[in-house]
């Protein structure tokens, strides 16, 4: 007898979770990154154009497979692909990569979880404080960045093992509108600093001399990383939504929702960090050591620090919901316990894996796979290799292989577009998207002398 599959309670709860799943990491804390080191508003414009040309296809592609096959990840492959094919195994693939992504998303999870405790108490902005050394002294202390990935797989656990309405719909719904409401307060404060529109222009006005075959490559992967695609957190997601709920609305709105926020996050820091005169490519550190530095010279400083924390931790936690789930989920689907039990064992076994990834910044600090640390390996294995391999594998399956009466069906259902609305994203699936991730993989690669 087959499990109970449980369901959305409203569209706008799937889009708000769709959106959380989306909306974390990804965009907050990657995106000024990589735009700082990638070529500023070069990276940007090549973002977006990845967003809506590949990424928002592949969104309701996920979609599709999801509603299609009512089913999570894993079972939603094999119901619908040819039995013993290599695309009855992306469901699998994409369990794998969510278990991955989230053992070191949940160490920059715990990073968060102490600054945001630190800065309720007002340790982190001090007078004459070195925000790189505390940086290094908080990420190099084993015990703490431990006990911090555990509160955080705790945070987790504790609310996927309450299933979708009760557990993720229900805090994605208070989280996501209070993430909008703390940035546009940043965004407002960051911009009125003299000096902010050198950083307003070399985030929005692209340079493109600064891009390269590397650079580009990291624009696709922060664009499927963003978008939460690839690893099929989208079908999980779907699989729970009525037939009488627009696809293509609903993958619309969460795929603006992401270039928004991406937007929001670019001139929240790069105006501050250009006032204060610090560096844009400051790296994976820029928030937790560009950040404090620039709001320790304003105004109310420790309060919108506080306040950007813990925006960042709500985005964090609504991103980590929806890979938790479709690693729940799966095991859910497979198994006799009940989704609390595997909830927690899948936790316990996120926790375990992602130690190495907390530990890479002091005693692992030394250990090196394929020159790169134990959370660095993790990042570039995800974002640059597993999410574009897997975002090929879905637009191939569902351009090729899926029931093509099926896919129009779904693609059509709540909100008819027409069918050339239909023909046009699904040239974009089937020629579009994989061509354009071969050719940026080869040019990434040195493959083209251009």
């Amino acid at each position: 007898m087959e499990k109970k599959t449980e369901q959305w309670s409203t569209r706008l709860g799937f889009i708000l979770s769709s959106a959380g799943a989306a909306v974390g990491l990804g965009a907050i804390w990657k995106f000024p990154y990589m735009t700082g080191m990638n070529g500023g508003g070069a990276f940007f414009f090549i973002f977006i154009l990845f967003t809506i040309l590949i990424g928002l296809p592949l969104v309701i592609a996920e979609f599709v497979v999801g509603r299609g096959a009512q089913k999570e990840a894993v079972s939603a492959y094999q119901k619908l692909a040819p039995k013993r094919s290599i695309f009855s195994f992306i469901g699998h693939w994409g369990v794998v990569g969510a278990f991955i992504l989230m053992s070191f998303y949940s160490v920059v999870g715990g990073w968060v979880l102490i600054y945001s405790l630190m800065s309720i108490s007002g340790m982190v902005i001090t007078n004459g404080a070195d925000y790189g050394a505390l940086f290094d002294t908080i990420t190099g202390n084993p015990l703490l960045t431990i006990a911090g990935l555990a509160v955080f797989v705790f945070i987790n656990s504790f609310v996927i093992s309450n299933g979708v309405q009760n557990g993720i719909e229900k805090y994605s719904k208070v989280l996501m509108p209070l993430l909008f409401i703390f940035f546009l307060i940043i965004v407002v404060r960051s911009l009125t600093f003299e000096g902010a529109m050198e950083g307003v222009r070399f985030f929005l006005q692209p340079d493109f001399s600064q891009l390269n075959g590397e650079n580009i490559l990291y624009a696709l992967g922060q664009a499927f990383f963003s978008l939460a695609v690839g690893i099929s957190v989208m079908v999980t997601y779907s699989s729970y939504l009525a037939k009488n709920v627009s696809l293509t609305t609903s993958a619309a709105s969460v795929s603006i929702m992401n270039i928004f926020v991406s937007l929001l996050a670019g001139l929240a820091i790069f105006p501050i960090v250009f006032a204060f005169g610090l560096e844009p490519a400051e790296g994976p550190g820029l928030l937790f050591v560009v950040l404090p530095e620039a709001f320790s010279q304003m105004p109310f400083g420790q309060l919108f620090l506080s306040l950007f924390l813990f925006l960042f931790l709500f985005a964090i936690l609504t991103s980590s919901f929806s890979m938790l789930e479709i690693i729940t989920s799966s095991l859910n689907e497979k198994t006799k316990g009940s989704r609390k039990q595997i909830a927690w064992i899948a936790g316990l076994a996120v926790f375990l894996f992602g130690i190495p990834a907390a530990l890479s910044s002091n005693v692992l600090a030394d250990f090196h796979i394929f020159g790169k640390t134990a959370f660095d390996a993790s990042d570039f294995l995800v974002s640059n290799i597993m999410l574009p391999v897997g975002c090929l594998f879905i637009a191939l399956f569902v351009g090729f292989k899926m029931n093509r009466s099926l896919v129009e069906q779904e693609f059509q259902a709540g909100h008819p577009l027409g069918n050339g609305m239909f023909q046009l994203w699904y040239q974009l699936l089937r020629w579009i998207a994989p061509i354009t991730i071969v050719i940026v993989f080869l040019y990434s690669l040195g493959v083209f002398p251009f």
